[in-house]
């Protein structure tokens, strides 16, 4: 892995852990979030006293774990608790919407320090967008204290089809200009750190796995609902990208096949028919031929509709706004019940900016995949709203950053 990380920009100190039980010790403190023993790794991993007490003194030498005072006596003496080092360094997380940006700064343990966001067009193309991403940044930075050395790695999740064997975006839908183009360079000027880059539902999905409402759950699904429509899987704890790195990406799955054109070049998707141009581009049409007098005013007020405005007008009643919403969520609970078929998750999570338009969308999604799924795949499926919400993009990368760092593939 070493020199992997030497082709991405990265040191020679990379990755921080010198073997696999060093990088077991680190996934599981990290995984627990808070001070564990050190009984309780050697319960865990499996190992001998001896084995994992060397490993955790020369993590602790290397400033990776640090001591977090003592756990609660239990008749004898108390022992020591662990935890991720405070001072271990920072991983820069950005996530990149369609419509926004939104950058982080965690520590290792992909706790939040310092985060922000503001609306971007990701047309606007790869250099003006990560320019503005490396300029907050430098920010975020500044108000840390820190400086871009301080940085281990850097993860950033981006709407579009990301080949893992390269990080480079590949023809992706809504990206004009994108395609191929070296993000992981772009951010070698300024940052020694390697960079790591996937699709922007798998990182929502790493992030709401590690700390949102799906925290635990082995099988999951999260479905973004948004500019695009897509879903980030994880199987047995652990991300299913698939083998190119473009698993999930229902959006793009057919629903009918004489409707309109989609982004990707083909006809009657369900991004094209449910995400969130298309419920706009229908509340205007009932707006221009009189249907809705709600969204009529709002369209000569504004001069145009936004997904916004027409989630507002679902909440007040307007009843054009809730038959959009409401037949955006019966395609997607309909194309989503096929997937529950197949993976059979034991939880799916719903976030993006549609699906803060009210719980009509929810409940339709809802209503077709526990109709049109087998009964034994819905008997106990939760399908509930994101938990992270507007973090989980930055959260999720800074899960994938500090992983992949951490992780020991041999030399």
């Amino acid at each position: 892995m070493s020199d992997e990380f030497v082709r991405m920009g990265g040191l020679q100190r990379y990755p921080l852990v010198e073997d696999r039980v060093q990088a077991e010790i680190m996934a599981y403190v990290r995984a627990e979030a808070g001070p564990i023993s050190r009984a309780r790794l050697i319960e865990a991993l499996n190992s001998s006293r001896g084995k994992i007490s060397a490993e955790v003194a020369r993590l602790i030498e290397k400033g990776l774990l640090a001591e977090k005072g003592l756990a609660q006596s239990d008749g004898g003496r108390r022992s020591s608790l662990l935890g991720i080092s405070p001072s271990a360094g920072l991983i820069a997380a950005v996530d990149i919407g369609a419509t926004s940006i939104d950058v982080a700064l965690t520590t290792l343990g992909s706790e939040l320090l310092a985060r922000r966001g503001e609306p971007a067009d990701v047309r606007d193309g790869p250099l003006s967008t990560l320019d503005r991403v490396k300029f907050l940044l430098s920010e975020l930075l500044d108000e840390q204290a820190a400086n871009a050395r301080d940085v281990l790695a850097i993860g950033v999740g981006v709407p579009g089809p990301v080949e893992q064997a390269s990080g480079l975006l590949t023809v992706p839908p809504i990206m004009p200009g994108w395609d191929r183009f070296p993000i992981r360079e772009a951010f070698a000027g300024e940052y020694a750190a390697p960079v790591f880059v996937d699709n922007d539902v798998n990182v929502m999905a790493l992030g709401e796995h590690w700390g949102g409402v799906a925290k635990g759950v082995d099988d999951m699904m999260f479905v973004k609902i948004g500019t695009g429509i897509g879903s980030g899987i994880i199987i047995g704890g652990h991300l299913h990208r698939g083998t190119q790195g473009c698993a999930g990406d229902f959006g793009h799955i057919c629903v009918d096949p004489d409707g309109p054109l989609c982004s990707c070049g083909n006809a009657g998707c369900l991004e094209a028919l449910a995400a969130a141009p298309a419920i706009v581009l229908q509340a205007e049409r009932c707006a221009r031929e009189g249907e809705s007098p709600l969204l009529m005013a709002l369209l000569r007020e504004k001069g145009e509709l936004t997904m916004k405005v027409v989630g507002e007008a679902a909440r007040r009643g307007d009843y054009c706004a809730l038959t959009i919403i409401r037949k955006s969520g019966r395609l997607i609970g309909q194309t989503l019940a096929s997937a529950v078929n197949v993976v059979n998750p034991s939880m799916i999570v719903i976030g993006g900016g549609v699906s803060r338009v009210g719980n009509a969308l929810l409940a339709e999604v809802r209503s077709a995949v526990y109709q049109r799924s087998l009964p034994l795949a819905t008997r106990n499926l939760p399908i509930v709203m994101s938990e992270l919400d507007d973090v989980a993009g930055v959260v999720g990368a800074s899960v994938m950053a500090a992983g992949e760092v951490l992780s020991f593939a041999g030399r």
